[in-house]
């Protein structure tokens, strides 16, 4: 059977792809040692080196994820907000013929998302800005650093103590009330940030067991194409333009 390659996936977006997910597991891995500290014997300093890390992964995580979402105004067709979103005309018979068709073995092609992965993908940048926003807040309560860290040192330091003389993971310059009330302030953060990793994480499995059954089910070399930028399909995608389908190199068999 011939297979056609054809160009899809912009140069940003698959890097994006890539740097999110080293991200992801670096963050994902640093966190489970934080949240397991006590278990595996972490000093304090440990904990705020740990801590320290985890945040400027955290950065380069949102810088990411914010590229990210303005490059859905600006990117290729492929890239946009209206190739991720699963809202518009017609996207109710879309998703529901594709669905029939996944579930008799042959569903229609489709040289971006499919119906079913832009619901997938729309959830995945929902948890994960989430993730980022919340990431922001605690990184300023629990280290002081930006962008909320003057403002939270300002809150809880101690009268006559000078905000930028407080230390991570020391209570003693910081006045006792105010120290409460900012724990009070960060506790729905935390746990956001906290549950939300888990739902991440399930949902980061139902994505790759969906690549999975779309790689088996209607082939199109899904995850070499977020490194070529190519997808190899062997019938005419629904959602090719009407002027073409954006071919990009060589037919194969």
């Amino acid at each position: 059977m011939a297979l056609r390659a054809y160009t899809v996936w912009d140069r940003p977006t698959r890097l994006f792809h890539w740097i999110n997910l080293a991200t992801v597991l670096g963050l994902a891995g640093v966190g489970l040692v934080i949240l397991n500290n006590k278990v595996l014997g972490v000093s304090p300093g440990g904990k705020v080196l740990l801590k320290t890390v985890h945040v400027w992964l955290g950065y380069l995580f949102v810088i990411n994820l914010a590229w990210r979402l303005l490059w859905a105004f600006l990117g290729n067709r492929f890239a946009r907000w209206s190739a991720i979103l699963p809202v518009g005309a017609g996207s109710g018979a879309r998703f529901r013929a594709y669905l029939r068709g996944f579930a008799a073995g042959d569903p229609p092609r489709y040289l971006g998302h499919n119906p079913l992965a832009r619901l997938m993908v729309s959830l995945l940048l929902a948890m994960l800005l989430a993730q980022g926003a919340t990431g922001l807040v605690l990184a300023g309560t629990d280290l002081y650093f930006p962008p909320l860290g003057h403002w939270i040192a300002t809150w809880v330091a101690a009268p006559g103590i000078d905000p930028a003389a407080l230390v991570p993971g020391d209570e003693s310059a910081v006045d006792p009330d105010a120290w409460a009330a900012m724990r009070a302030f960060r506790s729905p953060f935390i746990a956001i940030h906290y549950w939300g990793f888990y739902l991440l994480c399930a949902a980061i499995v139902a994505h790759v067991a969906g690549v999975v059954a779309a790689e088996r089910r209607e082939g199109g070399a899904l995850v070499s194409a977020m490194i070529t930028g190519r997808k190899l399909l062997d019938r005419a995608p629904v959602d090719a333009p009407e002027t073409g389908s954006e071919p990009g190199g060589d037919d194969q068999t």
